[in-house]
């Protein structure tokens, strides 16, 4: 079968032609220039729009639009440019590429098991082409959604995608948009869902020609990091609305993304009700969703719970899930013992702070927080189910952020850092892996980008300048030595070693993942939909217990988050699914002792207890 997203914006394949379209109301006259050819006039409405249908006009060819001033920018809903950011657009007909997934409908959110990666990275080539042949790695390990970190197209050949300024168009540097389909029919074919990073807080500082073609695109009222936001709420913010709405649509219903992971929310600017959020939800539900499984995750510093809000079937009203960087920063703390920047919100407490995450979702849930000078954070999720978060003990943000790219296993306790992922992986939460973090990879993941020369220079000064306010980086040679993002070699340091899997402490932590999720899948995984609420938790000194109920079953968790051995603990209920560092505390076995990271897991059916 062929699948297209139809959409008023871009050039769009005809029976017989092209017609191209452009939304510039404060503009007399758009021009269309096609290859070498001289601009020929467009065709404007009272609303706006420049239209031009092209009988001739073929898939394949490229085109420009030439604004009032002589300026020639490529189509902002461009599906393809294959030569960067700044040149000629390429006419793209979706129909070409035959699909073969006409069977698939997606799976239960309750089966998701997330990889995050990066198509640059990920492999030595980075391409579609090149991941698609490591999927069946992943299928194997028991990963069930691979999360594609932004792939719209942004400047330059290195970049970690946040900065799209296309974003229609895939980054060619990745390959070619049939490329990609083949990318994701064949995730498809191995049972596997795949989501797509998507920026809807603003357009990348390079390339974006909308300022000077669609000024309307921002609204000056709302002021941003990034300058102007994105207009949805002030004068002509239907039609920037109906952009990004397509934009969404078109990457579920032409590319068959099983959903999408919306960058920081918190940092869009909307004052309309419904916003931008919840209108792109429910046009996915009430779209696409209807004939299959579709799933949004956000990302939100403000934890908002009424995102995540449950009807009473259990069913996402608005979004299905949020990713859970509370639960992140308070095991980063308990492993690592950082207290740097936002994790010193989390050290007064951190293996309490780590219970309630996997208890109730959210640590700040309406407290102040510390770090934003006492600023008010988060809102109660005791109410929503363990899988309205995605949870982790990685990301790019986390690694990436870092000034030399430090992976966990790196930084932590080697015994702790284990039981916190028998925690993570054998809880109800949505788990997500970052790509190499399941062998605890040796490469780092560092922050790059591929601006101009002006801009790359800030880029670069502006990094060194911000680990500045670091003890470790307080030093002028200690800043000089964190890795130029626009370097070459700092984006070949971040590719993956496949090859480490294979050998020594590599290969045996691949296999320690591999049995928690295997344990996973085959006790914990059939409960989950049963579940309706958060759980509880109980700090016991450095003892932590955790109990959900799923239904008419309840899971329990216990670890000894201290560096000492504890003795006289009372053993829990149910039948151990996982079991590691504990023994009989006396002859009578009817306490424990618990090694430094010991951890039990249980599963109790039909309740009793």
């Amino acid at each position: 079968m062929n699948h297209v997203h139809a959409m008023p914006f871009g050039a769009s394949v005809l029976d017989a032609g092209v017609r191209f379209s452009y939304w510039a109301p404060d503009a007399e006259r758009i021009g269309l220039e096609r290859g070498e050819q001289p601009p020929v006039p467009m065709q404007r409405t009272a609303d706006g729009w420049h239209r031009l249908d092209v009988p001739q006009a073929r898939a394949g060819e490229r085109y420009r639009f030439c604004l009032p001033d002589g300026t020639r920018v490529p189509d902002p809903a461009s599906r393809r440019n294959p030569v960067d950011v700044h040149g000629a657009s390429e006419v793209i007909d979706p129909q070409a590429y035959a699909w073969h997934d006409d069977e698939w409908r997606g799976r239960p959110w309750t089966e998701a098991v997330i990889y995050e990666l990066h198509i640059g990275a990920f492999t030595p080539e980075g391409t579609f082409a090149a991941a698609r042949k490591r999927l069946v790695d992943l299928a194997t390990l028991g990963i069930t959604v691979v999360e594609l970190m932004p792939v719209a197209a942004s400047p330059g050949h290195q970049g970690w995608g946040y900065d799209g300024v296309l974003l229609f168009a895939p980054d060619a540097c990745y390959g070619t948009p049939d490329e990609l389909k083949a990318f994701v029919n064949a995730a498809h074919d191995l049972g596997l869902m795949v989501l797509l990073d998507v920026v809807y807080n603003h357009f990348g500082p390079e390339g974006n020609y909308l300022h000077a073609g669609s000024p309307h695109f921002f609204n000056a009222a709302h002021q941003t990091p990034w300058g102007a936001a994105i207009n949805y709420d002030g004068e002509e913010a239907r039609t920037v609305r109906d952009f990004f709405v397509h934009n969404a649509l078109f990457w579920v219903e032409e590319y068959r993304f099983d959903g999408l992971r919306m960058d920081a929310v918190h940092a869009i600017r909307d004052d309309s009700r419904p916003d931008i959020v919840e209108e792109i939800c429910t046009a996915l539900r009430d779209g696409p969703g209807r004939e299959r499984q579709v799933h949004i995750v956000l990302e939100n510093d403000a934890n908002g719970a009424r995102y995540l809000a449950r009807d009473a079937a259990g069913q996402p009203r608005i979004a299905t899930a949020q990713w859970n960087d509370d639960l992140h920063h308070a095991a980063h703390v308990l492993v690592s013992g950082d207290t740097d920047g936002y994790y010193a919100d989390y050290t007064d407490d951190p293996i309490g702070h780590f219970g309630r995450a996997l208890a109730e979702g959210f640590v700040f849930q309406g407290q102040a927080s510390r770090f934003r000078d006492g600023e008010m954070r988060g809102e109660p999720s005791t109410h929503l189910p363990s899988n309205a978060f995605v949870s982790f003990l990685q990301t790019h943000d986390q690694v990436g952020n870092r000034a030399f790219g430090d992976r966990i296993d790196a930084l932590a306790d080697p015994a702790l850092l284990r039981a916190a992922y028998a925690c993570l992986l054998l809880s109800p939460h949505v788990p997500m892996l970052f790509m190499g973090e399941e062998y605890a990879a040796s490469t780092p993941f560092l922050y790059f980008c591929d601006f101009g020369h002006e801009l790359a220079a800030a880029v670069s000064d502006g990094r060194r300048a911000e680990f500045g306010k670091f003890a470790a980086f307080t030093d002028e040679a200690a800043r000089a030595r964190i890795p130029d993002p626009n370097a070459a070699s700092t984006f070949e340091a971040s590719k993956l070693n496949w090859q480490e899997r294979l050998h020594g402490p590599h290969r045996d932590f691949l296999a320690f993942i591999s049995e928690l999720l295997a344990i996973r899948r085959r006790l914990v995984t059939p409960h989950l939909a049963n579940q309706r609420g958060g759980g509880q938790y109980w700090r016991e000194g450095e003892v932590l217990r955790v109990d959900w109920s799923l239904g008419s079953a309840r899971l329990r968790l216990l670890a000894n988050f201290g560096r000492k051995p504890l003795t006289g603990i009372q053993p829990l209920a149910g039948s151990p699914i996982y079991a590691t560092g504990l023994a009989p505390a006396g002859n009578n076995n009817e306490t424990l002792r618990l090694a430094p990271g010991a951890v039990c897991v249980t599963l109790q059916e039909n309740n009793h207890g």
